[in-house]
């Protein structure tokens, strides 16, 4: 059983499943990708950049960090807002916001087809070109990807990320410039949105707080802010050949 629960903070002891998605994936339905020192978890590095950091970690935890990620390397911490260790560096920091379903009209698209392995070049050179956020040669296996194609080319797609718990998080929502105006994105988000539902699970999504165009889109679909967060990384300090690592 996950260390999260699936209420509110209302009790003022257990956070909510969303409050930390990551890390509720992680102990939770995508254990199975878990790679783990100590309290801190993360998906292999081809599946997603993203990693589960105790809610107030602590000096043990970000010596384990540290040598998880090794030397130099540079970590994203999401859905956390505190301080960092001395010698860590802070390479990115953005504001976010988190929105859940609220009466999305899910629906199945006859158009959209469900995208494979032997998509994801495509889907790769997709993301290239619209960035919607990290997507890597494996992160396919975190859950369904719909696509929709033209010429039997893909021109657009929709899939699911993180996984809390009675929740799927919708991401990679991308069309190409060329095809944008037609409504693609919003079917895909539909159709996605009714497979996690027929699942018996509940859509959400992230977005940038700069990105209002999208927070708009999202808001019209049904979907309503639930909290504001932040994605944030930082630089594991290096360390001198030789030298014992004893604490961050």
């Amino acid at each position: 059983m996950s260390e999260y629960a699936s209420g509110s903070r209302d009790a003022g002891t257990v956070p909510h499943v969303l409050d930390n998605p990551a890390l509720a994936s992680l102990t939770g339905p995508h254990a199975h990708f878990a790679e783990r020192r100590g309290r801190v978890l993360r998906y292999p590095l081809d599946v997603s950049p993203w990693l589960g950091l105790p809610d107030e970690p602590d000096a043990d935890d970000w010596a384990d960090l540290a040598v998880l990620a090794g030397p130099g390397a540079e970590v994203p911490v999401p859905a956390y807002d505190g301080g960092f260790p001395a010698g860590w560096e802070v390479t990115f920091d953005l504001e976010g916001v988190q929105l859940v379903d609220d009466g999305v009209a899910a629906a199945p698209d006859a158009e959209a087809v469900r995208l494979g392995p032997a998509d994801v070049p495509e889907m790769l050179d997709l993301v290239e070109r619209t960035r919607p956020g990290p997507f890597l040669p494996r992160t396919i296996e975190l859950g369904t990807y719909l696509g929709i194609r033209r010429d039997g080319v893909l021109i657009a797609m929709a899939g699911e990320r993180l996984h809390p718990p009675g929740w799927t998080e919708i991401s990679a929502v991308c069309t190409d410039p060329a095809f944008r105006g037609a409504g693609l994105a919003t079917r895909l988000i539909h159709a996605v949105a009714h497979g996690i539902r027929e699942r018996g699970e509940t859509p959400f999504l992230h977005t940038s707080a700069t990105n209002t165009t999208a927070i708009r889109l999202y808001e019209s679909l049904g979907f309503r802010l639930r909290r504001t967060t932040r994605f944030m990384a930082a630089r594991v300090p290096l360390v001198e050949a030789g030298e014992e690592r004893v604490g961050v």
